[in-house]
């Protein structure tokens, strides 16, 4: 079953992919005038062939405009925000009925059609859900093929993340990409936001957050032997900045030394893990 929540992966809202998507889609859509006539598009004018392939060309493009202005709205807001899969199939849906508005306006006014408009608007309807789904459904296809190939081949070459003794701490998203980095003295804790991590760092005294596309799981297994460690299914905390390790009816709460910081909860499943660590921390301030 197909989680309607989940966020759409991060290709989609890509730069570079909104304006493949773009020219395929205006692509397609000339060429699928060109031989299907949707839109009453055999009854425009009496033009020769070279002239309605100009013509249509114009009117199919004034049409992609709407997608334009769409995916531009849509790209600066899931800089900002997660779009989720409902909200994302939700906004195609609207795109296909403003250019279906726009071809029935287009053919009640410009091209004096008797018919009436309801059935303009449906029928209009019907010819744009074929002129945007299948381009849209074919670069889905491709830009999740091509996402899978460029992961496979960044694997060998993903670089390690530094060991504790090292002052900086990289984190790269899902395809091994450098987001972000952030001295380990500033690092304060990591929480999960489904397929997204929230990263919580000192910027200039106050507390900073940044949005990375990553899973915890993945940052467990890069980050060991860091002092980062998972203590939660929701968490992980840097136990540099750990102060006060108490417990509560509820369970283990870890305390930091920044007051504003909420307290992070320990789970059962991470208990030794949290205590380990401890003992190695312990070891090293009595060594010290």
């Amino acid at each position: 079953m197909i989680d309607l929540q989940k966020p759409i992966p991060s290709y989609l809202n890509e730069k570079s992919n909104i304006v493949r998507l773009i020219l395929f889609t205006s692509l397609f859509a000339l060429v699928f005038i060109n031989i299907y006539f949707p839109f009453g598009a055999d009854r425009w004018f009496d033009l020769t062939r070279p002239e309605f392939f100009t013509y249509s060309s114009l009117v199919i493009l004034t049409g992609v405009l709407i997608v334009v202005i769409s995916r531009v709205i849509m790209y600066y807001r899931g800089r900002k925000n997660i779009i989720r899969l409902w909200q994302y199939l939700a906004w195609i849906a609207g795109e296909i009925m403003l250019m279906a508005l726009f071809y029935a306006l287009f053919e009640k006014f410009v091209l004096e059609d008797s018919r009436d408009f309801v059935f303009l608007v449906k029928l209009s309807a019907r010819n744009t859900a074929l002129v945007l789904l299948l381009p849209y459904s074919v670069m889905w296809l491709y830009l999740s093929w091509r996402d899978k190939n460029q992961q496979i081949e960044r694997m060998s070459d993903m670089p390690a993340v530094p060991d504790g003794t090292r002052d900086m701490i990289p984190f790269y998203d899902e395809k091994s990409i450098l987001r972000f980095s952030v001295k380990k003295e500033n690092l304060l804790y990591i929480e999960a936001a489904e397929n997204y991590v929230n990263i919580f760092y000192l910027n200039k005294g106050k507390i900073a957050r940044y949005l990375l596309r990553d899973t915890l799981k993945k940052m467990e297994e890069k980050f060991t032997d860091t002092g980062i460690i998972r203590c939660h299914r929701s968490y992980m905390v840097n136990f540099e900045k750990v102060r006060v390790i108490r417990k509560e009816k509820d369970g283990l709460k870890l305390e930091l030394e920044i007051s504003p910081v909420p307290d992070i909860p320990v789970s059962k499943t991470y208990v030794d893990n949290v205590m380990q660590t401890f003992s190695k921390y312990s070891r090293m301030t009595d060594n010290s």
